[in-house]
């Protein structure tokens, strides 16, 4: 068989995978694409090979006959060949068919029922149009938004960082998670590399690691990669665990605000015994107007804090996966930590508060100065000191004390205080007042800390229904860290921002008291 007979062949058999996939209404399947493609590329071979004995072959000045190409192209005798028409063919149907799915690919539309149709590519570029200028929003009928498994993918991709490391729980992980878990950062990367199309398999599994880290730092600022978009995805995920479970101890006597800015905000108050009294309206009397008084409370206001770390390029090539739960799990921990620390300061310290005065002072009648541990009498003394406290108008109030907050040595003292049901020591079996008493019993090593070998006081503070203490504003109410990649120049590694805004204020002082406690022996 000669070359040109083996060329017809070739493109018999092309016309024939295409005729097999329009009859069946379907685009050409991997297998017979990939033999399509070796086909064409055999055509092209032997095409070559014809025109150069076809040069060789012709007189000096003469031009070789060329092969007809187009559509309509005639022999001497007026005719085309059957090869010639089954080239063409083909040739047309590829270009319709790479139009066609090139401009459903770029709108996110299903191409192959288009394709199987027989729909040219002038009819799908009208059919789109005008679908999008009276819907604006593509095509409903006959095609699909296609689901690339690319957010699927992503999450996968961060579930499985995270069950690779021990200090975050993953609950209800991705279902693709665990197959992805056994894969190392440089895996990961050209597996990211891969599905973005590029490198080729090949050529990424030559690289080094180094470079791969390189190319990896070029995609880093780029919206729509998806390796840095995992790392952001893992490090949030980490963030809000190891956040949540720091054991912190302030939210359990303060309250929780939220605030739209930094401004100060004038905080205002109005409160019962600023009304007056209901007055008594005789037969046919008149009601008196009133207006409510306003107490002045503190300014409150926020401020932000924050750090920023970097992903090192040491710790990518070795592989350093605690790094994207543990250095920023280590800020996130960090940042619960200072706010604990700074409401506990404000209770240790004892600073001038909004009114001018000491937060515990005689003035507020929320101050023992006379310092002891905790027992059955100093609680009950400062209990009723909180209980017989009046607002701003020397109107009576009702607290209720709720949370009695302790440094860390007195624990069992306060089982033995709560739970006897006898007065400890007692000759005569006294009843004990404190006996089941609704006190919830909260301690910390921060107050500890504060008082190193001095007297380290202790607080009691009343429900929040009955009179405020300490709160603790957010930015619109926003209690986790944010985090954000950014671009610093000079460093060499992945850089995240990561901060918090928030702000401490003690908005009454009615519902604390305090006694100065004594010192407490260390083992």
């Amino acid at each position: 068989m000669n070359k040109k007979k083996k060329k017809a062949a070739k493109i018999q058999r092309q016309q024939a995978l295409v005729n097999a996939a329009r009859a069946a209404n379907r685009s050409l399947t991997a297998e017979e694409q990939a033999e399509f493609d070796t086909l064409q590329r055999d055509i092209d071979q032997l095409t070559a090979e014809i025109d150069a004995e076809e040069q060789r072959q012709a007189p000096t000045g003469t031009p070789a006959p060329a092969e007809p190409t187009t559509a309509g192209a005639a022999t001497p005798e007026g005719t085309t060949t059957p090869a010639t028409d089954a080239q063409r063919a083909i040739e047309g149907e590829r270009n319709r068919v790479t139009e066609i799915t090139a401009m459903c690919r770029d709108l996110g539309i299903d191409a192959d029922e288009y394709i199987a149709n027989g729909s040219s590519v002038d009819q799908v570029r009208a059919a789109i149009v005008e679908q999008l200028r009276t819907t604006h929003a593509p095509l409903s009928t006959g095609v699909h938004v296609t689901n690339t498994g690319e957010d699927d993918f992503r999450r996968d991709a961060a579930d499985a960082l995270l069950l690779r490391c021990s200090s975050v729980q993953v609950e209800n992980p991705s279902a693709g998670a665990q197959q992805l878990r056994g894969m190392s950062l440089r895996d990961l990367a050209i597996e990211c590399l891969m599905r973005e199309g590029d490198r080729n398999a090949s050529t990424l599994l030559r690289m080094n690691t180094d470079d791969l880290y390189i190319e990896m730092c070029r995609q880093f600022y780029n919206p729509t990669a998806a390796f840095p978009a995992i790392l952001d995805e893992t490090i949030r995920k980490s963030i809000v665990y190891l956040y949540d479970h720091v054991p912190t101890t302030f939210q359990a006597f303060t309250t929780k605000g939220s605030l739209k800015d930094f401004k100060q905000t004038a905080d205002h108050e109005y409160v019962i015994g600023g009304v007056g009294d209901f007055l008594l309206v005789p037969e046919n009397g008149e009601i008196k107007p009133d207006k409510p008084r306003t107490e002045k409370l503190p300014q409150r206001k926020l401020d932000t804090y924050g750090k920023s770390f970097s992903m090192t390029r040491q710790a990518f090539i070795n592989d350093d996966i605690g790094f994207l739960t543990e250095v920023p799990g280590l800020y996130a921990t960090a940042a619960k930590k200072t706010i604990d620390k700074q409401v506990y300061k404000i209770l240790f310290e004892n600073k001038p508060i909004f009114d001018g005065k000491k937060l515990f002072c005689p003035e507020h009648k929320n101050h023992i100065t006379t310092g002891a541990k905790p027992s059955q009498e100093t609680i009950q003394a400062i209990i009723l000191q909180m209980q017989q406290q009046t607002d701003q108008f020397g109107e009576a109030i009702y607290i209720t004390p709720r949370t009695i907050l302790l440094p860390v040595g007195y624990e069992f003292d306060m089982a033995v205080i709560l739970r006897s049901a006898q007065v400890t020591g007692s000759a005569n079996n006294d009843i004990n007042p404190l006996y089941n008493y609704p006190l919830q019993v909260v301690q910390s090593p921060v107050l500890n800390v504060l008082a190193g070998k001095g007297a380290c006081p202790w607080f009691m503070f009343a429900s929040n229904d009955s009179a405020r203490g300490i709160q603790v504003d957010y930015l619109n109410g926003q209690e986790n860290p944010t985090v954000r990649r950014m671009e610093t120049p000079g460093t060499l590694g992945f850089t995240w921002d990561m901060w918090l805004d928030w702000g401490i204020s003690v908005r009454d002082f009615r519902g604390i008291a305090r006694n100065d406690g004594v010192a407490i022996k260390t083992a």
